[in-house]
């Protein structure tokens, strides 16, 4: 089901939420899909309760959804996902005079266990970023520099796939990046990232059509998409053993800087998080990483687990 097959009734509200979450917000494409299967699976429960419109909704109907959506195999990962959308479009609706309540309100999602984000020890990412390419093949130095810049910034893939050519300043050492929400953030290069871009505008005109502004393109001379870089990073990191995704990088910045600094708020503003409360899933990273260290470290520790 999409929004264009839902009666107008349903279809036109959603249709101008997304456009407002598009024009306004600047949310992501692949953002907006997600808010769209969402507010059809809402329509699909309403409609089958023979409810006419989204006025008609309200926190019984969202109960029955969400019940609907757990009977059919969601998370509670997905479902808490299912939640906020819905939250977010009665929301708008709210501040556009199109309703007087918002029926999410006091409905809560099942908990999920917190699973803690996947990243790579510093020993790896060594290995990952010291393996040797042919510096001759325009292809592996784009794809080391973009592994490198990932790492030394703590990208996001769509941050990564977006940058232009006057987004960095190599001289000054710096980087601008446009994040969520089309805000935007200045990051310092670290000094391999530097020689590594180096490497790749040295090359670069081998690939590039006329006129291309991204920073990475793809073979065929245009931007780059984030389904390649995927792969390509995919690739590299398969040469040392390892299963990597552009965000485990991005993992690993935040978990070595928190390690190295203890400065919670300042990793916050290098990985453009609105809100503290996400950078602090990196704070039970660290403490991991403490635990291991004083279980190996500490005699007492040793002693007590020999005895057990």
């Amino acid at each position: 089901m999409s929004i264009a097959s839902l009666p107008k009734s349903f279809g036109q509200p959603a249709q101008d939420f997304l456009n407002y979450l598009h024009q306004v917000r600047f949310y992501s494409s692949h953002t907006i899909a997600a808010y769209s299967r969402d507010l059809c699976k809402l329509a699909d429960s309403a409609q089958q309760r023979q409810l006419q419109d989204w006025q008609q909704i309200q926190t019984d109907t969202i109960r029955q959804a969400l019940n609907d959506a757990r009977l059919a195999g969601l998370s509670a990962k997905s479902t808490q996902r299912l939640l906020s959308s819905w939250r977010s479009f009665f929301t708008y609706q709210q501040r556009h005079h199109l309703r007087d309540n918002n029926p999410v309100i006091g409905v809560q999602a099942p908990k999920g266990d917190k699973k803690l984000p996947k990243h790579l020890d510093t020993e790896q990412v060594d290995h990952l970023l010291d393996q040797p390419i042919d510096q001759s093949d325009p292809l592996q130095v784009r794809d080391l520099a973009m592994l490198e810049l990932t790492y030394s910034s703590g990208l996001r893939l769509s941050e990564l796939a977006g940058l232009q050519l006057t987004d960095i300043d190599l001289q000054d050492g710096s980087l601008r990046v446009t994040g969520k929400g089309n805000k935007t953030r200045l990051l310092p290069l670290g000094s391999q990232a530097r020689k590594a871009l180096k490497n790749w505008l040295q090359q670069r005109h081998l690939l590039a059509k006329a006129g291309a502004q991204a920073l990475f393109i793809s073979q065929r001379g245009s931007s780059i998409s984030p389904r390649s870089i995927q792969q390509r990073m995919a690739k590299m990191a398969s040469h040392q053993g390892l299963k990597l995704h552009p965000h485990m990088l991005r993992h690993s910045f935040a978990s070595h800087m928190l390690q190295s600094s203890g400065d919670l708020r300042a990793v916050q503003e290098l990985l453009g998080h609105a809100d503290i409360s996400t950078t602090q899933v990196y704070t039970h990273l660290d403490y991991q990483h403490l635990a291991q260290v004083y279980d190996q470290a500490h005699p007492r520790a040793r002693k007590n687990k020999s005895q057990t």
